[in-house]
């Protein structure tokens, strides 16, 4: 575990703020990182073993993905401990009782995020203003519902598959993490001819070499089951998923799950991280080195990010969309583009895009401070 010391630099956290109401069992964590361009937009995640290290770093990944996809947002997270599948009573009091907590942080707009929904944001709005990812009733872009970063992550997999001389038709699909990420993601790459071979979720997985029956998998999620009861292939452990043979392998779930101990058991082409910091450093590393491309997290999942803005400024669930393919595409192809003309590290090349915007945007304020 990093110490908390290294996460400050010149361009953040701004404010770190803990929350503890032993009332309504709520404890949580939130970090603005960065607001030069505008007010921090990110998610709440709610599970019981989130950190405020973890919270650290995907505040700044979110500054870096919505610099990337020019957004006029900094970034910032929050983090709930908690069990998200809790009785329903219990889970709004807690999402209440952070709201009312956030009232008074204007630099934070509030979002869904792994373990919060649409539902939640639409208890949130009821008691503040400053939230995204609202159900339809209340004027919001559903994120979750129509698919925004899984929608993304079939437009970066697309531009990414000509540098791996790969055609998307026929392609062999893995999703680590089958949620809301995942199961949608898989769902707009099968449209487009991908064969989803194999997926996990939290309890376990499945694989079938000659490809899943999308809508089986679907239709357990909807009944609150595992993937892991499907009848059409090989069931196993969650983590066999690392072991799949494939073209495409997307992490849909938490972070650090390929490191430097396991990245070796990988066999696939492309990783296409559809969840924020699914893989480290050091493993990135190793990929390149075996000729396997990595498309880095703020550059391939930043859908649903881009939804949530364009939801913000009252635009409508067409033109989000639109707006989603039109930016994946473009960044996807100048980071690729700038990895072959440089030989650098994928991340390598998304970081300085991001960061040349966070420092440009840093430039224009008042006193030249994040």
């Amino acid at each position: 575990m990093q110490k908390l010391d290294s996460f400050y630099d010149d361009l953040g956290p701004i404010k770190i703020l803990h929350v503890y109401e032993p009332g309504i069992q709520l404890r949580a964590v939130l970090v603005v990182d960065n607001v030069a361009a505008g007010p921090s937009l990110g998610g709440i995640r709610m599970a019981p073993d989130v950190s405020t290290e973890e919270c650290f770093r995907l505040a700044r990944a979110m500054t870096l993905k919505n610099a990337a996809a020019g957004l006029a947002h900094g970034g910032g997270k929050a983090v709930v401990y908690g069990d998200p599948k809790m009785p329903r009573r219990e889970k709004e009091r807690v999402i209440r009782g952070l709201a009312n907590a956030l009232r008074d942080v204007n630099e934070y707009i509030l979002a869904p995020d792994m373990g919060t929904d649409e539902e939640c944001m639409a208890w949130i709005k009821d008691e503040v203003d400053r939230v995204v990812g609202l159900p339809r009733e209340l004027g919001g872009i559903p994120l979750d519902e129509i698919g925004a970063t899984g929608w993304g992550l079939r437009h970066a997999t697309e531009v990414a598959l000509a540098d791996c001389d790969l055609e998307l038709g026929g392609a062999r699909l893995v999703i680590q993490g089958f949620g809301a990420v995942g199961k949608h993601a898989a769902r707009f790459l099968v449209e487009q001819g991908a064969v989803l071979v194999g997926a996990c979720d939290s309890v376990g997985s499945v694989y079938n070499p000659q490809g899943l029956d999308l809508n089986q998998l679907m239709e357990l999620k909807a009944a609150g089951k595992s993937i892991a009861d499907c009848a059409d292939g090989r069931t196993g452990e969650r983590d066999a998923v690392i072991d799949m043979e494939c073209d495409i392998w997307i992490p849909a779930a938490r972070p650090d799950v390929i490191n430097q101990d396991n990245v070796g058991r990988l066999n696939t082409r492309l990783v296409v991280q559809g969840a924020n910091i699914p893989i480290t450093r050091e493993a990135e590393r190793l990929l390149h080195q075996r000729g396997v491309l990595c498309l880095p997290d703020f550059i391939a999942n930043a859908g649903g990010v881009i939804c949530a803005a364009m939801e913000y400024k009252g635009a409508t669930e067409k033109a989000a969309l639109e707006a989603i393919e039109e930016k994946l595409r473009h960044n996807t192809r100048q980071v690729l583009d700038d990895v072959k003309n440089r030989q650098v590290l994928p991340r390598e090349a998304a970081m300085e895009l991001a960061l040349k915007r966070v420092r440009r945007a840093v430039s224009f304020k008042r006193w030249a401070v994040f």
